[in-house]
Protein backbone atom coordinates (compact mmCIF):
# COMPACT_ATOMS: atom_id res chain seq x y z
CA UNK A 1 0.00 0.00 0.00
CA UNK A 2 1.40 3.36 -1.04
CA UNK A 3 0.96 5.98 1.69
CA UNK A 4 1.88 9.64 1.34
CA UNK A 5 2.74 11.65 4.46
CA UNK A 6 2.02 15.38 4.34
CA UNK A 7 2.14 18.24 6.84
CA UNK A 8 1.52 21.95 7.20
CA UNK A 9 4.46 24.35 7.05
CA UNK A 10 4.06 24.91 10.79
CA UNK A 11 6.06 21.68 11.25
CA UNK A 12 9.35 23.45 10.37
CA UNK A 13 10.66 20.18 8.91
CA UNK A 14 14.07 20.86 7.32
CA UNK A 15 13.92 20.71 3.53
CA UNK A 16 16.57 17.99 3.40
CA UNK A 17 14.54 15.77 5.73
CA UNK A 18 11.30 16.43 3.84
CA UNK A 19 13.04 15.45 0.60
CA UNK A 20 14.57 12.32 2.14
CA UNK A 21 11.22 11.07 3.42
CA UNK A 22 9.14 12.42 0.53
CA UNK A 23 6.96 14.62 2.74
CA UNK A 24 4.76 17.20 0.99
CA UNK A 25 4.45 20.51 2.84
CA UNK A 26 1.33 22.70 2.65
CA UNK A 27 2.28 26.36 3.20
CA UNK A 28 0.23 28.53 5.53
CA UNK A 29 -0.14 32.22 4.71
CA UNK A 30 1.47 35.23 6.33
CA UNK A 31 -0.50 38.44 5.84
CA UNK A 32 1.48 41.67 6.10
CA UNK A 33 0.20 45.06 5.01
CA UNK A 34 -2.82 43.35 3.47
CA UNK A 35 -0.76 41.04 1.26
CA UNK A 36 -0.92 37.25 1.80
CA UNK A 37 2.29 35.34 1.13
CA UNK A 38 2.93 31.60 1.31
CA UNK A 39 5.04 30.55 4.28
CA UNK A 40 8.46 29.32 3.21
CA UNK A 41 7.70 29.96 -0.46
CA UNK A 42 7.10 33.69 -0.80
CA UNK A 43 8.18 34.78 2.69
CA UNK A 44 10.62 33.54 5.34
CA UNK A 45 11.04 34.42 9.01
CA UNK A 46 13.82 36.95 8.41
CA UNK A 47 11.46 38.94 6.18
CA UNK A 48 9.14 39.30 9.18
CA UNK A 49 11.96 40.38 11.49
CA UNK A 50 13.25 42.91 8.94
CA UNK A 51 9.75 44.33 8.43
CA UNK A 52 9.19 44.79 12.17
CA UNK A 53 12.70 46.21 12.72
CA UNK A 54 12.00 48.80 10.03
CA UNK A 55 8.91 49.97 11.93
CA UNK A 56 6.34 47.83 10.13
CA UNK A 57 3.34 46.27 11.82
CA UNK A 58 3.48 42.61 12.76
CA UNK A 59 1.46 40.50 10.35
CA UNK A 60 -0.95 37.64 10.92
CA UNK A 61 -0.79 34.00 9.97
CA UNK A 62 -3.67 32.35 8.12
CA UNK A 63 -4.49 28.65 7.84
CA UNK A 64 -4.17 26.56 4.73
CA UNK A 65 -7.55 26.95 3.05
CA UNK A 66 -9.87 24.15 2.01
CA UNK A 67 -9.23 24.79 -1.68
CA UNK A 68 -5.47 24.33 -1.27
CA UNK A 69 -6.04 21.05 0.55
CA UNK A 70 -8.55 19.78 -2.00
CA UNK A 71 -6.33 20.51 -4.96
CA UNK A 72 -3.26 18.73 -3.59
CA UNK A 73 -5.06 15.86 -1.87
CA UNK A 74 -6.81 15.04 -5.16
CA UNK A 75 -3.55 15.18 -7.10
CA UNK A 76 -1.73 12.98 -4.59
CA UNK A 77 -4.53 10.41 -4.46
CA UNK A 78 -3.91 9.71 -8.14
CA UNK A 79 -0.54 8.21 -7.17
CA UNK A 80 -1.12 7.03 -3.59
CA UNK A 81 -3.62 4.71 -1.95
CA UNK A 82 -3.87 6.87 1.16
CA UNK A 83 -2.64 10.15 2.62
CA UNK A 84 -1.86 10.90 6.26
CA UNK A 85 -1.74 14.62 6.96
CA UNK A 86 -0.41 16.30 10.11
CA UNK A 87 -1.53 19.73 11.29
CA UNK A 88 -0.60 22.19 13.99
CA UNK A 89 -2.68 21.87 17.17
CA UNK A 90 -6.38 22.37 16.45
CA UNK A 91 -6.55 24.90 19.30
CA UNK A 92 -4.09 27.18 17.49
CA UNK A 93 -5.31 27.18 13.90
CA UNK A 94 -8.14 26.28 11.52
CA UNK A 95 -5.76 24.03 9.56
CA UNK A 96 -7.09 20.84 11.17
CA UNK A 97 -10.73 21.74 10.53
CA UNK A 98 -10.04 22.75 6.91
CA UNK A 99 -8.01 19.62 6.25
CA UNK A 100 -10.77 17.41 7.67
CA UNK A 101 -13.36 19.00 5.38
CA UNK A 102 -11.16 18.43 2.34
CA UNK A 103 -10.22 14.91 3.45
CA UNK A 104 -13.85 13.87 3.73
CA UNK A 105 -14.52 14.98 0.17
CA UNK A 106 -11.42 13.34 -1.32
CA UNK A 107 -11.49 10.08 0.62
CA UNK A 108 -8.72 7.91 2.09
CA UNK A 109 -7.11 10.97 3.64
CA UNK A 110 -6.37 10.71 7.36
CA UNK A 111 -5.89 13.96 9.27
CA UNK A 112 -3.94 13.94 12.53
CA UNK A 113 -4.12 16.80 15.01
CA UNK A 114 -0.54 16.84 16.31
CA UNK A 115 -1.58 18.79 19.40
CA UNK A 116 1.80 20.39 18.85
CA UNK A 117 3.64 22.98 16.83
CA UNK A 118 6.93 23.46 15.00
CA UNK A 119 9.21 20.41 15.07
CA UNK A 120 6.99 18.67 17.59
CA UNK A 121 4.92 17.93 14.48
CA UNK A 122 8.07 16.84 12.65
CA UNK A 123 8.79 14.21 15.29
CA UNK A 124 5.45 12.60 14.48
CA UNK A 125 5.88 13.06 10.73
CA UNK A 126 9.23 11.24 10.67
CA UNK A 127 7.90 8.36 12.76
CA UNK A 128 4.86 8.09 10.48
CA UNK A 129 7.13 7.97 7.42
CA UNK A 130 9.18 5.18 8.95
CA UNK A 131 6.05 3.18 9.79
CA UNK A 132 4.66 3.68 6.28
CA UNK A 133 7.94 2.48 4.76
CA UNK A 134 7.80 -0.66 6.92
CA UNK A 135 4.34 -1.58 5.61
CA UNK A 136 2.04 -0.35 8.37
CA UNK A 137 -1.55 0.51 7.48
CA UNK A 138 -2.98 4.04 7.80
CA UNK A 139 -5.05 2.89 10.79
CA UNK A 140 -1.96 1.56 12.54
CA UNK A 141 0.06 4.70 11.82
CA UNK A 142 -2.63 7.12 12.99
CA UNK A 143 -3.23 5.14 16.19
CA UNK A 144 0.50 5.06 16.95
CA UNK A 145 0.93 8.78 16.33
CA UNK A 146 -2.03 9.63 18.55
CA UNK A 147 -0.23 7.75 21.32
CA UNK A 148 3.16 9.24 20.57
CA UNK A 149 1.90 12.84 20.59
CA UNK A 150 1.14 12.44 24.29
CA UNK A 151 4.83 11.73 24.95
CA UNK A 152 6.15 14.79 23.13
CA UNK A 153 8.17 17.26 25.19
CA UNK A 154 7.88 20.59 23.37
CA UNK A 155 9.34 23.77 24.83
CA UNK A 156 11.40 26.82 23.92
CA UNK A 157 12.71 30.00 25.49
CA UNK A 158 12.14 33.43 23.99
CA UNK A 159 14.18 36.59 24.21
CA UNK A 160 11.33 39.11 24.16
CA UNK A 161 7.58 39.16 24.70
CA UNK A 162 7.14 42.01 22.21
CA UNK A 163 6.01 39.71 19.40
CA UNK A 164 3.53 37.86 21.62
CA UNK A 165 2.23 41.24 22.79
CA UNK A 166 1.87 42.53 19.24
CA UNK A 167 -0.02 39.36 18.30
CA UNK A 168 -2.44 39.76 21.19
CA UNK A 169 -1.19 36.72 23.13
CA UNK A 170 0.35 38.75 25.94
CA UNK A 171 -0.78 41.98 27.59
CA UNK A 172 1.33 45.12 27.12
CA UNK A 173 1.74 45.39 30.89
CA UNK A 174 3.09 41.85 31.23
CA UNK A 175 5.46 42.39 28.32
CA UNK A 176 6.71 45.66 29.78
CA UNK A 177 7.30 44.08 33.18
CA UNK A 178 9.17 41.15 31.67
CA UNK A 179 11.37 43.43 29.60
CA UNK A 180 12.15 45.68 32.57
CA UNK A 181 13.10 42.68 34.69
CA UNK A 182 14.98 41.06 31.80
CA UNK A 183 12.83 37.94 32.09
CA UNK A 184 12.99 35.20 29.47
CA UNK A 185 10.04 32.79 29.78
CA UNK A 186 10.07 29.16 28.83
CA UNK A 187 7.00 28.37 26.72
CA UNK A 188 5.73 24.82 27.11
CA UNK A 189 3.09 22.90 25.19
CA UNK A 190 0.45 21.07 27.21
CA UNK A 191 -2.48 19.28 25.58
CA UNK A 192 -2.18 21.38 22.44
CA UNK A 193 -1.94 24.78 24.13
CA UNK A 194 0.97 27.05 25.01
CA UNK A 195 1.67 27.76 28.67
CA UNK A 196 4.38 29.74 30.43
CA UNK A 197 6.72 27.51 32.40
CA UNK A 198 9.85 28.56 34.22
CA UNK A 199 10.90 32.21 33.95
CA UNK A 200 14.61 32.83 33.52
CA UNK A 201 16.46 36.07 33.97
CA UNK A 202 19.50 37.47 32.18
CA UNK A 203 21.04 37.47 28.72
CA UNK A 204 19.33 35.04 26.36
CA UNK A 205 22.52 33.07 25.68
CA UNK A 206 23.02 32.30 29.39
CA UNK A 207 19.32 31.56 29.71
CA UNK A 208 19.44 29.06 26.83
CA UNK A 209 22.22 27.07 28.46
CA UNK A 210 20.36 26.97 31.77
CA UNK A 211 17.14 25.99 29.99
CA UNK A 212 18.91 23.13 28.18
CA UNK A 213 20.38 21.86 31.45
CA UNK A 214 16.94 21.96 33.09
CA UNK A 215 15.12 20.16 30.25
CA UNK A 216 17.77 17.42 30.05
CA UNK A 217 18.35 16.94 33.77
CA UNK A 218 16.22 13.79 34.05
CA UNK A 219 18.00 11.72 31.43
CA UNK A 220 16.33 8.49 32.51
CA UNK A 221 12.92 9.81 31.43
CA UNK A 222 14.06 10.80 27.93
CA UNK A 223 13.75 8.77 24.74
CA UNK A 224 17.28 9.32 23.40
CA UNK A 225 16.57 8.16 19.85
CA UNK A 226 16.07 11.64 18.39
CA UNK A 227 16.02 15.31 19.38
CA UNK A 228 15.22 18.42 17.36
CA UNK A 229 17.26 21.55 17.97
CA UNK A 230 15.19 24.44 16.63
CA UNK A 231 15.97 28.14 16.66
CA UNK A 232 15.00 31.42 15.05
CA UNK A 233 17.53 33.86 13.63
CA UNK A 234 19.64 36.11 15.84
CA UNK A 235 22.13 33.78 17.51
CA UNK A 236 25.77 33.56 16.42
CA UNK A 237 26.98 30.28 14.94
CA UNK A 238 29.58 30.08 17.69
CA UNK A 239 26.89 30.13 20.34
CA UNK A 240 24.69 27.64 18.50
CA UNK A 241 27.64 25.24 18.35
CA UNK A 242 28.10 25.65 22.10
CA UNK A 243 24.40 24.98 22.69
CA UNK A 244 24.43 21.85 20.52
CA UNK A 245 27.43 20.54 22.44
CA UNK A 246 25.60 21.20 25.69
CA UNK A 247 22.66 19.10 24.48
CA UNK A 248 24.78 16.13 23.47
CA UNK A 249 26.93 16.28 26.60
CA UNK A 250 23.85 16.30 28.82
CA UNK A 251 22.03 13.48 27.01
CA UNK A 252 23.41 10.89 24.55
CA UNK A 253 20.89 11.31 21.72
CA UNK A 254 21.43 9.03 18.76
CA UNK A 255 20.35 11.78 16.35
CA UNK A 256 20.23 15.57 16.68
CA UNK A 257 18.39 17.35 13.87
CA UNK A 258 18.95 21.05 13.28
CA UNK A 259 15.88 23.08 12.31
CA UNK A 260 15.02 26.72 11.77
CA UNK A 261 11.78 28.15 13.12
CA UNK A 262 9.53 29.12 10.24
CA UNK A 263 7.17 32.03 9.84
CA UNK A 264 4.43 30.77 12.15
CA UNK A 265 6.46 30.41 15.32
CA UNK A 266 8.75 33.33 14.42
CA UNK A 267 5.79 35.64 13.88
CA UNK A 268 4.66 34.97 17.45
CA UNK A 269 7.97 34.54 19.27
CA UNK A 270 10.44 36.73 17.43
CA UNK A 271 14.20 36.41 16.95
CA UNK A 272 16.46 34.58 19.38
CA UNK A 273 13.97 31.85 20.21
CA UNK A 274 15.42 28.38 20.83
CA UNK A 275 14.00 25.05 21.85
CA UNK A 276 14.67 21.32 22.04
CA UNK A 277 11.90 18.86 21.21
CA UNK A 278 12.02 15.18 22.15
CA UNK A 279 9.95 12.30 23.46
CA UNK A 280 9.65 11.30 27.08
CA UNK A 281 9.44 7.59 27.81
Amino acid sequence: MKIKITADSTCDLPASVAEKYGVHIFPLYVVMDGVARRDGVEIVAQDIFDHVSAGGKLGNTAAVNIGDYLEKFRALRESYDAIIHFTISESMSACYQNACIAAEEVGNVWVVDSKSLSVGISMLVMDACEMAASGSTPEEIVAAMEEKREKLDVSFVIDTLDYLRAGGRCSPLVALGANLLNLKPCIELHDGSMDVGKKYRGAIEKVVLKYLADRLADVESIDTRRVFFVKSNGFTEEFLDEARRAVMEACPFTELIDAVAGCTISNHCGPKTLGIIMYRK
